[in-house]
């Protein structure tokens, strides 16, 4: 690798490296495109010259249009990815101690029931430990479920900071999340070796007794759905549970409740050093506004935040993702407060990560190619894509581009309000604050403003992520890939195939929003960025579209194999090289690069292949249609939120890589289908060759794609046929799929001959 990036500064904070195969990786894409050109020259000279089944012949083409225009756009993150590093034991040399700058964390759930509260209490330790000032830090509860359960559980958690935060910092502990230091059980791990000579002191032992003590009660108000009045300690927090007792109190119909569970200038912990900030918000809702789901509860943060505590760091962290790497903040800071770059850096993404994966990741939930691979090639053209979770942001990002003059924030307030605001700003729990802070908070404050427009996450997308950061990059701004070595959150992960489907299909609608609106990345982000920005997230923004080739190359060589119709050129014609050429090429440069770059093994990239196959037949296709129909207003797009909550035996059949298919899924309708036309394609294919005196070198092309399906899916026809367990393919999801299946067959000889 080349060594790239010095600054002109005595003491770095960031430097970056170009990998060496970038040259051969641009020499590859020319040899590519001159297979492409090739494919495309037969399929003209066909169609013109020797067609006898047209409509199969242009599905093909319209397959290999689709695919062709994928690729291009995927160069982007070819062209120059790069790989950086951080400095954080040089930021003390170039900033204070008391002149970092303060921090406002963000948590988001929704749900208690899909998203356990001790969850969200474990997530919100683990950041209040943070090897970062206390006093700087301030952390924002969003429960845009309005549970009681979940203030709660914070309620305790916040009195269980006072022992834990001194423990960690006593013991200088690297994962500061409670649930993994008390769970630690595996000798070889670091963490452990770390932890081991505490384990059995006093102290130790009695903390563990006091979050046991907590996880207790907490889940004793989730069994029952409310608090018990002999749970709550003072009248302060009675006067708190009383709002969830007014009638018509619902998740979707409620006032505002903040609640100040921690304040730095009045709260110390044990060691006698003041605690952070942590304040609890579910916004207000009504049944007679739009609440924008998650990018709305954002925007209420970022207001309510900006009255109490006004940080100019933001982060945003899902419920699940807790904190592994306690530097995450000055790492971040390495690129924020960058003398040359700092100031133009909307914000510094860590990548997604995840706990508890198995060692071939059987539903590819890790999405190393998205998370790792596609974003070191982001962060080469200048830019990174904001993934939900993880991101240090600048909070000016929120408010315009950056050199955008002063914006008013707060709708409705004076010049003489705002100045009072500043002025009480240090005491958060101030009647004065509080009651700005429920203000900003209404859920009819946003109406006649430009929040959600040009102000805070953008409305108009599922990923309110994807499309926030987008739109700030189209402003002027940068971003930065920071990727550590420990990675600097980890979360939880779907171990049904089912529930990961879900999860896809989500983002895929919030996708192809973006690529059919007037905000389309190819024109768009190039008029108002780059043509690389604008092919970057193009890919993002089409990602779904793969949808198209996946089912016609999945389906219609085969149905044309059974009713004797032949595709593709034979072996010995010259023009099934470049075929030949474009699939081998394709697999072998990702293998290459997952095995040897990033140290994917061979069954973790098989599985990676087999789940982008999946994908393409379930949640992509299913996106385009949730997509269509919202678009001619016959629905409209739900927002599922992903259940964190743990079954023992989906865990158990996740644990040995099992699939799990246990549930009746259109998704599992479809897959079978997919599944069971490629099986009947290739016996029929077998059969021709051994019984019937076929021509294996006519039908070569499509026999081998039906066998290469039909190797993918072995797992499904176990699940149908073999299997057991609670994860089989449930009886009436197979019969579906085999009555489907024979329609298919049987129709698809008229509509191709």
């Amino acid at each position: 690798m080349k060594n790239k990036g010095e600054k002109s500064s005595v003491y770095h904070l960031n430097t970056y490296e170009v990998p060496r195969r970038t040259k051969p990786n641009r020499v590859f894409m020319l040899i590519y495109a001159c297979g492409i050109m090739a494919i495309f020259y037969h399929h003209l000279t066909s169609l013109i010259f020797h067609s006898n089944h047209l409509l199969p012949s242009i599905l093909l083409l319209i397959a290999d249009l689709v695919l062709t225009f994928m690729w291009v756009i995927s160069q982007a993150f070819r062209w120059c990815p790069i790989r950086r590093k951080v400095y954080p034991e040089n930021l003390s040399k170039l900033v204070k101690e008391e002149d970092l700058p303060a921090l406002d964390v963000f948590i988001c759930t929704a749900d208690p029931y899909k998203e356990p509260p001790m969850e969200v209490v474990n997530t919100a330790l683990s950041v209040l430990a943070f090897d970062y000032p206390s006093d700087k830090i301030s952390v924002f509860v969003s429960d845009d479920g309005g549970s009681q359960m979940t203030l709660f559980a914070l309620m305790h958690g916040a009195k269980f900071a006072k022992y834990w935060l001194p423990f960690c910092r006593k013991h200088n502990l690297r994962r500061r999340c409670p649930k993994v230091v008390f769970n630690q059980h595996d000798s070889s791990d670091a963490d452990y070796q770390q932890i081991k000579s505490c384990i059995f002191q006093e102290e130790f032992l009695n903390l563990k007794t006091l979050y046991e003590e907590m996880v207790r009660k907490v889940e004793h108000v989730m069994e029952q759905g409310f608090v018990d009045d002999d749970l709550i300690d003072n009248e302060e927090e009675r006067h708190v549970f009383n709002k969830w007792k007014v009638n018509g109190f619902t998740r979707q119909h409620h006032p505002t409740v903040i609640q100040v569970l921690m304040e730095s200038l009045k709260d110390i912990d044990v060691s006698g050093i003041p605690l952070p900030n942590l304040i609890y918000l579910s916004r207000e809702k009504s049944k007679h506004f739009h609440h924008n789901f998650k990018a709305g509860a954002l925007n209420a943060l970022i207001r309510v935040s900006a009255v109490m505590s006004s940080a100019p760091i933001v982060l945003s962290l899902d419920c699940d993702m807790y904190c592994n790497n306690p530097q995450a903040p000055r790492l971040a800071l390495c690129h924020l407060l960058d003398p040359v770059q700092g100031s133009k850096v909307a914000f510094v993404q860590f990548p997604q990560r995840y706990k508890g994966i198995n060692p071939t990741d059987i539903y590819n939930n890790e999405l190393t190619r998205p998370f790792i691979i596609y974003a070191e090639g982001f962060d080469g053209i200048g830019i990174m894509n904001y993934v939900g979770t993880g991101p240090f942001i600048n909070r000016k990002a929120f408010y315009g581009g950056p050199f955008q003059s002063k914006v008013n924030i707060f709708h409705g307030f004076n010049s003489d309000d705002e100045s009072d605001l500043l002025e009480n700003r240090k005491t958060i729990s101030s009647k004065l604050i509080l009651e700005a802070a429920d203000k900003v908070a209404d859920c009819n404050y946003e109406h006649g403003t430009q929040w959600g427009l040009t102000l805070g996450f953008r409305y108009g997308s599922m990923v309110e992520d994807f499309f926030t950061g987008y739109r700030m990059l189209c402003e002027g701004w940068r971003s930065v890939f920071c990727n550590p070595t420990i990675p600097a959150f980890l979360g939880d992960f779907p171990i049904s195939l089912n529930d990961s489907l879900v999860q896809v299909q989500r983002w895929s609608v919030g996708l192809i929003e973006v690529g059919f609106s007037k905000y389309c990345p190819l024109t768009f982000g190039t008029k108002n960025h780059s043509l690389l920005m604008g092919m970057a997230y193009s890919f993002g923004a089409f990602w779904p579209v793969l949808a198209i080739p996946n089912i016609i190359y999945g389906l219609l060589p085969q149905l044309c194999l059974i009713h004797d119709i032949y595709l593709f050129p034979k072996v010995s014609d010259q023009w099934f090289y470049p075929y030949a050429y474009l699939f081998s090429a394709t697999y072998i440069q990702d293998f290459i690069e997952s095995y040897y770059v990033y140290g994917i093994t061979f069954k973790k990239w098989w599985n990676e292949q087999r789940m982008w196959l999946i994908r393409g037949v379930t949640c992509y296709s299913f996106s385009f249609i949730e997509f269509i129909l919202s678009r001619i207003g016959i629905s409209t797009p739900n927002f599922n939120i992903t259940s964190k909550v743990i079954d023992n035996e989906q865990q158990k059949r996740y644990d040995q890589e099992i699939f799990d298919f246990g549930v009746e899924s259109p998704f599992f309708v479809a897959l079978s289908t997919f599944a069971l036309v490629n099986l009947v394609s290739f016996s029929f294919g077998i059969a021709k060759v051994i019984f019937m005196d076929g021509n294996l070198e006519e039908l070569f092309v499509q026999l081998f794609l039906s066998g290469f399906v039909l190797v993918n899916c072995l797992p499904i026809y176990e699940a149908m046929v073999l299997r057991k367990d609670g994860g089989r393919m449930p009886t009436k999801v197979t019969l579906i799929s085999l009555v489907i299946t024979l329609l298919l067959c049987y129709g698809a000889g008229f509509a191709m001959k």
